[in-house]
């Protein structure tokens, strides 16, 4: 959770994957992780697929943290508090 609320994708592979990926690294190939496919590719050698949380995915692909998603609905939390106002004028 934490790795999604700072930007991050975290990846889930199988112990094989991971073990694939890190000689590869160690033998300086690179590989590149397309989060809009779900894929990681090493350059013309294998594609590896993984699984994420579609709403997360969007939230990296959009760059939206907390903040943002709240933004979003502004319209909806304003129209809201001015009823709330409106029908309890009491309330601040």
């Amino acid at each position: 959770n934490n790795c999604f609320k700072n930007g991050i994708l975290p990846i889930k592979l199988m112990y094989e994957n991971v073990n694939y990926l890190m000689n590869e690294a160690k033998n300086k190939i690179y590989f590149t992780i397309k989060l809009e496919n779900q894929t990681i590719e090493v350059i013309n050698k294998k594609l590896i697929n993984f699984e994420i949380d579609p709403f997360r995915k969007k939230c990296l692909l959009e760059g939206l943290d907390d903040i943002a998603l709240t933004l979003k609905k502004a319209e909806k939390i304003s129209t809201f508090e001015n009823s709330l106002h409106k029908s309890h004028p009491w309330i601040v």
